[in-house]
């Protein structure tokens, strides 16, 4: 009669205890891995298509955004709706800009959408919507003077540019911060590929957490200020004229 040997280790122990346990510690070791490449990849869909965090680090949007302060950019109702007049929104500047060499996304305003002509006059600004006449928009989140008046609205660039027309697939963005910041008076129209999203939340400091509102433009949706564009235009020239004839 043939009798096989127990299934024994070197200490008499059941061999098949040592191979169990073997198996919940590979086990183990195989849902911690399971766990972080799942919440990896949570993370990477949450990042890159619904939010992502950032800070700022510049003071062109002073005083609705100040250099320091937290907030989430909103990634996935832009892909449905677009982006509005008024919208915050932090992208990439443009390469030719000069401007994208420290790779620091810039944050402004969005102020003219595709097909709309920006125009600057005694320091305000007009849209003009496809086929409209030109209209005054009321920005009262823009940096206030010294003496509690709005900042104007000036040209950035060396030709003084005071009009641009927004192409298809582009918008015209500026920040509060007027005459500190550098945006599309500077370097045109952005393309939407270089926007990262629409800023939606500032969660720091906590003294500042709160939802960051888009503005209404009445006059964009009621009709136009040609009228009080034409008497700014004429005051203007009139003031010029006057300068030229003095002695």
């Amino acid at each position: 009669m043939t009798y096989l040997a127990d299934d024994t280790d070197s200490s008499g122990a059941p061999a098949t205890s040592e191979r169990a346990g073997s198996r919940r510690a590979l086990g183990c070791a195989f849902e911690v891995v399971e766990t972080l490449v799942l919440t990896l990849l949570i993370y990477l869909v949450i990042h890159n298509f619904v939010a992502q965090p950032f800070e700022v680090q510049q003071s062109s949007m002073v005083p609705t955004i100040v250099d320091g302060e937290y907030i989430l950019i909103d990634k996935l109702t832009t892909r449905f709706n677009g982006y509005e007049y008024g919208d915050v929104v932090v992208f990439n500047p443009p390469s030719e800009s000069g401007l994208a060499t420290d790779g620091i996304p810039f944050i402004k305003r969005i102020i003219g959408l595709p097909g709309d002509t920006v125009s600057l006059e005694n320091g305000r600004v007009f849209v003009t919507r496809p086929g409209e006449s030109p209209v005054r928009i009321e920005e009262p989140y823009v940096v206030r003077e010294a003496d509690g008046s709005t900042a104007a609205t000036i040209p950035r660039d060396g030709e003084g540019t005071r009009e641009w027309a927004v192409p298809e697939g582009s918008y015209f963005v500026m920040g509060d911060n007027r005459p500190h910041s550098q945006d599309s008076r500077a370097f045109g129209p952005i393309t939407e590929d270089l926007i990262l999203g629409r800023a939606w939340l500032r969660y720091f400091p906590l003294e500042r957490i709160g939802l960051i509102e888009r503005p209404e433009y009445p006059a964009l949706e009621t009709g136009s200020d040609q009228g009080w564009l034409d008497q700014v235009r004429a005051g203007s020239s009139a003031t010029i004229q006057a300068s030229i004839s003095r002695p």
